[in-house]
C-alpha cells in the first residue's frame, strides 16, 4: 500500500497506536499506518475535525457496529475505535500491498488467468458477507488490497443491512462511486440488494482486464444517464474472451438478471480449469503480480559515521592510500594494516607516495593499484604510455626506500 510521511499537522498517537504515515484521505477523514505497543501493524482511519458534528459521529458510529458485524479471510478485521473523543478514530487489520487501481497503473490489465482468480476469491468473500445479512455498496478497485496472501475487500463505510430500510445517508441522496454503481443505486432505489455488488464486482473485473469501466463520460450527470439507460449498454471492448459471457451477465440491467455470486465463483473456477491450472496455482500466479506493483517505503536515511569513499577496501584490515599524480604514472597501493585503538597518526592523516609497479631494489612487491578520483586529486596533465622494461634510477630508489619506510611504523613487526 502507498504511503506517505506524516504532516506536522497530524497526530503522533491515538489510542495506543502509534501513527507511522499516512495511507491515503477521502471526504470524511485521514487515514494512518498505525502500531501498537506489541508492533501489530493497523489501518487508523481518523475523522476531520471540520466534519466532525453529530450526523457525523452517528454514522461513524454506525459504520463501526457494520464491520464488527463482518468477518471472513478475505476481510480486513476490525481491531478497536472510539466514536467519543475529539477526534472519532476507526482501527482495522493493515494489509500490506497495493489496491487494484494502484496494481492497473503499475502493471496494467490482468490476464485473463489472474482476473478469474480475482473473481472466484471477491465473489466468494462477498457471498460470505452476503450471508451475514450486509452488502458493501461501495466496492471499486481502491477498496481492494492485493496482499501477500491474496486480495482483501475494505472500506465498508456504506455498507447497510441487506433487507433494511434504514440507511447511512439521508433520503433522495445517492452514495457510491459512479463507475461501478448500479441502474439501481444510481437510481436510489431501496432497499439495495446482493446484485449491487454482484455489478460492481463485474465492473472491477471489467476495469482490471481492459482498463476502462462499463459507461465512461466527463461529466458525473452524464454518466449517470448513462447507468440509468436501460437502453445503453455497456461498453465490453477489449474483455477477454473467456471472461466475455460473465461479465456481461454480471453487468446486466435488470438485477434479476445477474448471476448470484456463488455462480459467479464456479464460472471463474471453469476458466480457471480450462487454462490447466488449479485454483492454487491461479491464487499464485495473481497474487505474485504484488512484487510488481508495490515497493515498501524506504527507511529514513541513516547518516554514515564517516565520509563514503569512492574504493571499497578488500578487507576490514585493508585501506586504500592515495598517491599524487606526480610523473608519468601515479597511482594508489592497496596494503593490509593492522587494527588499532589508537591510530598512529592524526585522523585524516594519508601517507601520500608515487610508487612504481617495478624496481631494481627489494621492495614490498606487486601491488594492487587504483587511480585517484578526480575530486581528491588534481587532474593530470596528457600523459603517454610509460617505456616498458625496469627503472633504476636513483630517484626511483630513492622513492621505493620512503615507500617501505611509510609504511613501515604502521607494520606489526
Amino acid at each position: 500500500m502507498h504511503t506517505t510521511p506524516l504532516s506536522p499537522d497530524d497526530p503522533a498517537e491515538l489510542g495506543g497506536f502509534t501513527l507511522l504515515r499516512r495511507i491515503g484521505h477521502g471526504g470524511m477523514g485521514q487515514v494512518y499506518l498505525g502500531e501498537s505497543a506489541a508492533g501489530e501493524a493497523v489501518a487508523v482511519k481518523v475523522i476531520k475535525p471540520t466534519v466532525v458534528d453529530s450526523e457525523t459521529r452517528q454514522r461513524f458510529a454506525q459504520e463501526i457496529e457494520v464491520l464488527k458485524t463482518v468477518w471472513g479471510p478475505r476481510v480486513a478485521a476490525f481491531v478497536k475505535a472510539d466514536t467519543e473523543s475529539e477526534q472519532p478514530w476507526l482501527a482495522t487489520e493493515y494489509v500490506e500491498g497495493p489496491d487494484l487501481r494502484r496494481l492497473m497503473d503499475t502493471r496494467g490489465v490482468l490476464p485473463p488467468l489472474a482476473a478469474a482468480s480475482l473473481g472466484a476469491t471477491l465473489a466468494e468473500a462477498l457471498a460470505g458477507v452476503h450471508s451475514q445479512g450486509l452488502l458493501h455498496r461501495d466496492l471499486k478497485p481502491a477498496n481492494i488490497l492485493l496482499g501477500p496472501n491474496g486480495p482483501k475487500i475494505i472500506d465498508f463505510g456504506l455498507a447497510v443491512f441487506a433487507e433494511s430500510s434504514a440507511s447511512l445517508t439521508a433520503p433522495n441522496m445517492v452514495m457510491g462511486t459512479p463507475a461501478c454503481m448500479s441502474p439501481e443505486q444510481a437510481n436510489g432505489e431501496k432497499p439495495l440488494k446482493a446484485p449491487v455488488d454482484v455489478y460492481a464486482l463485474g465492473a472491477v473485473l471489467l476495469f482490471m482486464t481492459t482498463g476502462h469501466y462499463p459507461y465512461q463520460a466527463d461529466h458525473v450527470q452524464v454518466l449517470f444517464s448513462q447507468i440509468v439507460n436501460p437502453e445503453k449498454t455497456p461498453d465490453l471492448s477489449g474483455v477477454p474472451e473467456e471472461l466475455a459471457g460473465l461479465l456481461s451477465a454480471m453487468l446486466q440491467y435488470a438485477q434479476q438478471d445477474r448471476p448470484t455470486m456463488d455462480e459467479v465463483v464456479a464460472q471463474c473456477v471453469a476458466v480457471i480449469k480450462s487454462h490447466g491450472a488449479t485454483v492454487a496455482q491461479a491464487r499464485r500466479r495473481l497474487t505474485s503480480l504484488t512484487a510488481v506493483a508495490y515497493e515498501p517505503p524506504a527507511p529514513d536515511p541513516v547518516p554514515a559515521p564517516y565520509p563514503p569513499t569512492t574504493t571499497a577496501p578488500a578487507s576490514a584490515e585493508a585501506t586504500t592510500v592515495l598517491a599524487p599524480a606526480t610523473g608519468p604514472m601515479a597511482v594508489a597501493p592497496t596494503v593490509p594494516l593492522p587494527q588499532q585503538s589508537t591510530p598512529t597518526h592524526p585522523p585524516a592523516y594519508t601517507p601520500t607516495v608515487a610508487v612504481s609497479t617495478t624496481d631494481s631494489e627489494p621492495g614490498p612487491g606487486p601491488v594492487d593499484v587504483a587511480v585517484p578520483p578526480p575530486n581528491l586529486v588534481p587532474a593530470p596533465a596528457p600523459i603517454t604510455t610509460p617505456p616498458v622494461g625496469p627503472r633504476r634510477s636513483a630517484a626511483a630508489r630513492r622513492i621505493a626506500s620512503q615507500l617501505r619506510e611509510t609504511y613501515a611504523s604502521a607494520a606489526p613487526f
